[in-house]
């Protein structure tokens, strides 16, 4: 189902504009500067399957059907109401797994209808974004600064519960919910154990369908993967990393383009960024991260035509010029840090980062030409053309690293096709990377492979909807699926767990996000590069329609612009020519 028909169908809206909230009069003008009406929409979501019990006898654990059903977060002890009984006996624990279909962002609420002791009860809840986590014990490892999986979001939880009552649990990325009842002899009643879905209410201005359905699938699911971390600030992960990265806002930023247009938590992210991190500080202490703020700053101008947020971020856009220029010396040395960082799998290739991480800086230099241009500042144009030029007189070779190959194509230091051919296309979408795919993408786009771009897609990001993705990964390699058991399945013996068995980094095992904005930019290169919608002119004043079909039958689509929907369908023709139509505002001009 369309996640947005979806979100319509569940929607039980609590507030949206996170303006001041209004209170009851008891409450005096004083309160107003210290409220502020939630602006995100909570919806409550039954699940959808009971996964697993413990109770092999059926005496256990009886009528678990119950939490199928749409409840009222209403308790209930009359003794014509079903209720989902668990009981333990002396010696075992009574556990239940339950499956709500699609990742979500939120908690759980459980409504109780009467127990055996007229204390609480005490339960263990574990959030899972894969059935094995769901069943896993949350770990603190000794390396990498004491990682574990509860750092960003708690998701295994020991509590009371109220014998007849409503209470609520847990702020994290899930698909599923496992509770255990911990106290021997103890019998609860669960009359309901919803899912708190707590989302941004916001339409889907955007849309892509098309003659295969598995593109179709992937269009969405970035969509959604986004959708889910736009929450108060524009986060990477809702599990984990629930923070604003520049970096990993970039391919987000383009996936909220495409298919939301204007969201206030683009400005207000940036914002924060810049109170965070003042300069001579490095966005998120990466000065990669700080390039990045440049390339976002300008394809949001092209997107809205903002000029009052450019101007509110004049001074910092013109000393980080200033600052990165003064680390580049004549020869195209530069020295802005000693940490350089593009993502992590293509961190063991110091020289294939290093020339990468050059190709970032010109790219960002010359996104920050035009932003400068647009402010009228034609004392930075030239600083950042120059600190540009500076960099071209040292061009390293890419190490067979398609991260590095790709942003030289991108900046237009590598040919695209030369890319493409050596590095980038080699072994299809083997050593694509979830966050920088988008920018491999570009790359095979610049060199005319749209076809083999296609096949890619198909073969990477439709590689994590065959494991049971709903949402895309922090990262993902091809090779994890041989042998491999899907997210929403238990592990057969001898089988590897694709959640648990894999991840590197800051990111093993569990910890790993099936949740990571980052990883949708494959929405927008659909859109641009298949449907075939770029923007020309800021604020879509221009738009160029120039359709991909490879072998597509037809494409059909939406954009979202300042002055409304773009809608394009494009079919293909007997002869094999393209028979477009195109509606479009009247402020909108279609190249």
């Amino acid at each position: 189902m369309n996640i947005r028909i979806l979100f319509i169908a569940m929607s039980l809206t609590l507030g949206l504009t996170g303006s001041h909230g209004a209170l009851p009069p008891v409450f005096g003008p004083e309160y107003a500067s210290i409220t502020q009406k939630d602006e995100l929409t909570r919806v409550l979501i039954s699940p959808v399957k009971v996964m697993w019990t413990s109770d092999t006898t059926g005496e256990l654990i009886k009528d678990s059907e119950v939490l199928l059903k749409p409840g009222n977060s209403q308790s209930d002890m009359s003794r014509t109401t079903r209720f989902c009984s668990i009981t333990n006996n002396e010696s075992d624990t009574s556990s239940i797994l339950l499956d709500y279909g699609k990742e979500l962002h939120g908690g759980l609420q459980l409504v109780l209808g009467g127990s055996s002791r007229r204390e609480p009860s005490l339960v263990r809840i574990r959030f899972g974004e894969s059935v094995g986590e769901a069943n896993s014990t949350t770990y603190n490892s000794d390396w990498l600064m004491g990682f574990s999986t509860d750092d960003h979001a708690k998701r295994d939880i020991i509590m009371e519960i109220p014998r007849t009552g409503m209470i609520e649990i847990g702020n994290t990325g899930f698909r599923f919910v496992r509770v255990d009842l911990l106290q021997p002899g103890t019998t609860i009643n669960i009359k309901e154990a919803r899912a708190i879905l707590r989302y941004r209410d916001i339409p889907y201005l955007g849309s892509f369908s098309s003659s295969d359905p598995r593109l179709d699938s992937i269009w969405i699911t970035g969509a959604y993967t986004t959708h889910l971390n736009m929450q108060e600030y524009l986060w990477d992960g809702i599990k984990r990393d629930r923070l604003v990265w520049l970096g990993d806002f970039h391919p987000e930023l383009k996936t909220i383009n495409t298919v939301f247009g204007y969201n206030e938590v683009v400005p207000r992210s940036l914002d924060l960024a810049c109170e965070q991190y003042p300069l001579p500080q490095w966005m998120n202490g990466m000065s990669s991260y700080s390039m990045w703020y440049l390339i976002i700053h300008y394809d949001w101008y092209m997107q809205n035509n903002d000029l009052d947020f450019l101007e509110k971020h004049r001074e910092y856009i013109v000393g980080l010029i200033d600052q990165i220029d003064s680390k580049i010396e004549s020869d195209g040395t530069e020295t802005l840090s000693p940490f350089r960082f593009l993502d992590w799998p293509s961190t063991p290739n110091r020289e294939g980062v290093e020339s990468g991480y050059r190709a970032l800086l010109v790219w960002a230099l010359q996104d920050a030409q035009k932003l400068c241009g647009v402010l009228g500042e034609p004392r930075s144009v030239r600083v950042a053309a120059a600190a540009a030029e500076k960099l071209n007189r040292k061009i390293l070779g890419h190490n067979n690293l398609k991260q590095a190959a790709a942003l030289m194509a991108v900046a237009g230091i590598l040919d695209p096709g030369k890319a493409c051919e050596e590095v980038v296309a080699v072994d299809g979408g083997k050593r694509f990377s979830t966050f920088y795919g988008l920018y491999m993408l570009d790359a095979l786009s610049l060199a005319g492979m749209q076809d083999e771009a296609l096949n890619i897609i198909r073969d990477y990001w439709g590689g994590m909807l065959d494991m049971g993705a709903t949402t895309f990964w922090e990262d993902f390699n091809i090779e994890w699926k041989e042998n491999s058991a899907r997210i929403d399945r238990f592990v057969p013996e001898g089988m590897n767990d694709i959640h648990g068995d894999f991840g590197d980094y800051c990111y093993p095992s569990f910890r790993h996000s099936l949740c990571h904005g980052w990883s949708s930019g494959v929405t927008s290169w659909l859109t641009e590069n298949v449907l075939g919608v770029r923007i020309v002119d800021a604020g879509c004043k221009k738009l160029e329609v120039k359709p991909h079909l490879g072998d597509l039958e037809w494409v059909a689509g939406s954009f979202p612009t300042p002055y409304g929907v773009v809608k394009v369908k494009h079919t293909k023709q007997a002869n094999g020519e393209i028979r477009t139509e195109i509606e479009a505002p009247d402020e909108v001009k279609i190249l």
